[in-house]
This record gives C-alpha cells, sequence and structure tokens, in this order.
C-alpha cells in the first residue's frame, strides 16, 4: 500500500477517510487502488496528539448527541401522539444495543484485519485495545498499515457513534408498527451480518472496495444507503400501516421535530469534520461545506415545495436540511464551497421527490422517509463525490496531485453504491424473514390502533 510520506496534518491521511488512497494507489508498482493514510507504519508517532485527540472526542459527543436526543426528537415529532414515547424508545435502546454490539463483535468484524469483505475477531470484547490506551494505533499490517494520532479507544468510540445512528435511521421506515422484541432482534443481526461488513469493505485497508478506489469521506455508503436501502426493504416487507391512506396521519408534534432536525444539524459537524479524523484544514473545509449543503437543500425543497403546493412548511424545512447534509456526507473531505452548493440543491430536489411523487407512485409506506430521504440522497452524494471531488484536498505526499472527479471516478462510485443497494437488501429481506419467524415482526392490528405506546411499554405521553 502507498502511503503518505510526511506527518504533517494537512497533508496526511486521516481515519476512515480513505478516497485519497486511489491516486496513491496507482504509484504502486500493481497497479492496485489503495488508500493512503496518515503516515507510514514506520513513521507512527510515539505519543498520542492532544489537538487531534480532542476535537475526535468532541465529535464523538457531537454523533451521539444526533441519535441521542436528536434522531429520537425528530422521529418522534413525526409521528402521531399514540406513538411518540414508542418511537424516541426505539432510537434510546438502538444506541444502548449498539454500544453493547459493537464492543463484543461489531467493531472486531468492521476493523479487526480479516480480508476483503470482512474483519476477523481479533478484537473480540475489544482485546487489546485496553493495553494500548495511551498511545497511537495502527489499522492494518505490512506495507498497507495506516498509523494514526490518535488512540484506539477514541477511533472505535467515533465508529461506534455511526454504528449506533445506521440502525437508528432505518426505524423510521417501519415506525409505528414493527414489534419492540422484532426491533431488538433486528438490530443485532443487522449490525453483526450488514452493517460490520460494509464498513470494512469501505473504510479498511483490506476492504474490496476501499481497494476499488471508491470515495466515501463519512458514511454515504456505508450509513446512508445501507440505511435507507434497508428502511426501504423493512417498509416493504411490514406493509403499509393501517390506516395509511384514509386516515389522518399528520404529525403529532413539529416543534420536537425542529428541536431534533436542529441537534443533527449541529452534530454533524461531529459527523463530516470529525471524520477528517484531525484537527486541520480538511475538518474546516468538511465543515463549511455540511453547512453550505444544508443551507442550500432546505431552500432547494422549500421552492420546489412552494411552487408544487403553494406553501412552504416547517416539515419541508427540516426534511431538506437532512437531505443536504445526507447528500454531502461522502463529499465532505474532497469537495470545494461551490460543487457542495449545487449538491445541496439537488439533494433538496430529490429529496423532495423521493419522499413525495416516488413513495406514491410506487405505493409502499416508508413512514419517515428513511429511504426517500437517506437512500436518495445519499446516492445522489455518492455520485456527485466522483464529478466533483476536488485533488489537492485528498493529496498527500505520494500522491501530489490527488483524487480528481472524473468520468472514471464517477463510474468507480457507481459500482460502490450498486454494490451496497444489492447486498443490503437482499441480505435485509433475509433477516426480516428470520427474525418473523423466531419473534414476528408487526404489532396487531388492535396494539397498532392503540398506539405503540400502551400497547408495548405500558406508558402515555400525557
Amino acid at each position: 500500500m502507498t502511503m503518505t510520506m510526511t506527518k504533517n496534518k494537512e497533508t496526511t491521511m486521516r481515519p476512515h477517510m480513505r478516497g485519497w488512497a486511489m491516486a496513491a494507489a496507482a504509484l504502486t508498482t500493481t497497479g492496485a487502488m489503495l488508500l493512503a493514510g496518515p503516515a507510514l507504519a514506520q513513521d507512527a508517532p510515539a505519543t498520542v496528539d492532544t489537538g487531534d485527540t480532542a476535537w475526535m472526542l468532541t465529535s464523538t459527543a457531537l454523533v451521539l448527541m444526533m441519535t441521542i436526543p436528536g434522531l429520537a426528537l425528530f422521529y418522534s415529532g413525526m409521528v402521531r401522539k399514540k406513538n411518540v414515547l414508542g418511537t424516541m424508545m426505539q432510537s434510546f435502546a438502538i444506541a444502548a444495543i449498539a454500544s453493547i454490539v459493537w464492543m463484543v463483535a461489531g467493531y472486531s468484524l468492521a476493523f479487526g484485519e480479516g480480508g476483503a469483505y470482512v474483519g476477523d475477531l481479533s478484537k473480540l470484547l475489544l482485546r487489546g485495545v485496553a493495553e494500548n490506551w495511551d498511545k497511537p494505533f495502527t489499522l492494518g499490517t505490512g506495507d498497507s498499515a495506516v498509523a494514526f494520532t490518535i488512540p484506539e479507544t477514541v477511533f472505535l468510540m467515533f465508529q461506534m457513534t455511526f454504528a449506533i445512528i445506521t440502525p437508528a435511521l432505518i426505524s423510521g421506515a417501519f415506525a409505528e408498527r414493527m414489534k419492540f422484541s422484532a426491533m431488538v432482534l433486528f438490530t443485532i443481526l443487522w449490525l453483526l451480518v450488514i452493517y460490520a461488513p460494509i464498513a470494512h469493505w469501505v473504510w479498511h485497508p483490506n476492504g474490496w472496495i476501499f481497494g476499488l478506489g471508491a470515495l466515501d469521506f463519512a458514511g454515504g455508503t456505508v450509513v446512508h444507503i445501507n440505511a435507507g436501502v434497508a428502511g426501504l426493504v423493512a417498509a416493504i416487507v411490514l406493509g403499509k400501516r393501517v390506516g395509511y391512506g384514509t386516515e389522518n396521519m399528520s404529525p403529532f408534534n413539529l416543534a420536537l421535530a425542529v428541536i431534533g432536525a436542529s441537534l443533527l444539524w449541529v452534530g454533524w459537524f461531529g459527523f463530516n469534520a470529525g471524520s477528517a479524523g484531525a484537527a486541520g484544514g480538511r475538518a474546516g473545509m468538511a465543515m463549511l461545506v455540511t453547512q453550505i449543503a444544508a443551507a442550500a437543500a432546505t431552500l432547494a425543497w422549500l421552492a420546489a415545495e412552494w411552487m408544487g403546493k403553494g406553501k412552504p412548511s416547517v416539515l419541508g424545512a427540516i426534511s431538506g436540511a437532512v437531505a443536504g447534509l445526507v447528500a454531502i456526507t461522502p463529499a465532505a473531505g474532497f469537495v470545494l464551497p461551490v460543487p457542495a452548493l449545487i449538491i445541496g440543491v439537488i439533494a433538496g430536489l430529490a429529496g423532495f421527490w423521493g419522499a413525495t411523487a416516488l413513495k406514491h407512485w410506487c405505493g409502499y409506506d416508508d413512514s419517515l422517509d428513511a429511504f426517500g430521504v437517506h437512500g436518495i440522497c445519499g446516492i445522489v452524494g455518492a455520485l456527485l463525490t466522483g464529478f466533483f471531488a476536488y485533488g489537492p484536498l485528498s493529496a498527500t505526499a505520494a500522491a501530489p496531485e490527488g483524487v480528481a472527479g472524473s468520468t472514471g471516478q464517477f463510474l468507480i462510485q457507481v459500482y460502490a453504491v450498486v454494490a451496497t443497494f444489492i447486498y443490503t437488501a437482499v441480505a435485509t429481506w433475509i433477516l426480516l424473514k428470520i427474525v418473523d419467524v423466531i419473534v414476528g415482526l408487526r404489532v396487531s392490528e388492535e396494539e397498532e390502533r392503540e398506539g405503540l405506546d400502551v400497547s408495548l411499554h405500558g406508558e402515555r405521553i400525557g
């Protein structure tokens, strides 16, 4: 693996941002496109960089805030009153479930050495991590090893917050009708069988998508396309909510949803700028383009809604913001402000179409538009990254030109998107069928009409 030869924070690769690897790979004798890492293993820093570590600790807290309370408020504000607590409970419970799954085996399957498709069990129960709690760590071995300036405890915790929010996003597609027991079992299986392997494909030096040179700075494929597609499959398998299309299903409290969306927007700076892995210029650019894309998508969604429905809505504004945040995620560390503006506008329009026209044309009940926003806008962002990637942002000492947008890069992005879509769709369908056999997927019609708050948790919001 070709690695950067400098320790300058502005020109070295950082945690799971492997995109510029491809350009460096072109310089290898094999011609394989592999990621350029923070530093050569033999050049690994002797001590932890406290500035980088402080930024990553802060980013980790921001990303956790995106799920609890951000997503919990965002989703619960958009369901009916009888399901507010049940919806909030899903995000909160998933935060706990995913944390333990990640600690026990998920992290090892995602970032253990393994092969091209999944990690091994060398880090089962975080074996070997505690002993090196105060030292920088190296991901990978031999020529492909990537050295970091932060402790592995911080890296794995940052990645844990991504593993938490991804299945929580899926819950928006089956809101108001899945059994709590089914949600628990599905989350455990989905993280181990789908999330961890795809994270390995994309973000580990041994991963096959990593090797292809697909660009995914902070989770366009691993988080958003993955969650969106899984949500679409779940919505189809579970079927429509009772009364869908005939009864009033207006949101109970959009004020909660606005607070949740606002927390998501702020937390997304940890999601994207934190994915630079260091407190440097790349993190600064990622933060800037994240803000621009979110703002542009908000305005684009509102404009489309205003022209199409006669009024710009609060729900449209917060949905547009999330659409822009989703689309810029894979591109955040690779694009400049003007391309970010374009990505945001396209995402706002695409998200509006996906959450309205597409859903109604196809007839599926994606309750809170997990696919319409995360799936579609994740695809939009991943593909546009192939066109708009700016070489100097991904430059390393080994590959001074970095990775620039091109037709070839676009085709690589298409390949990564299609592979993720197919694997997630098929595997999610299988897991849902298994869960249905074991505990059953859906509450009864009587329980659904009564509301999940009372029927599943024995509580009421008031």
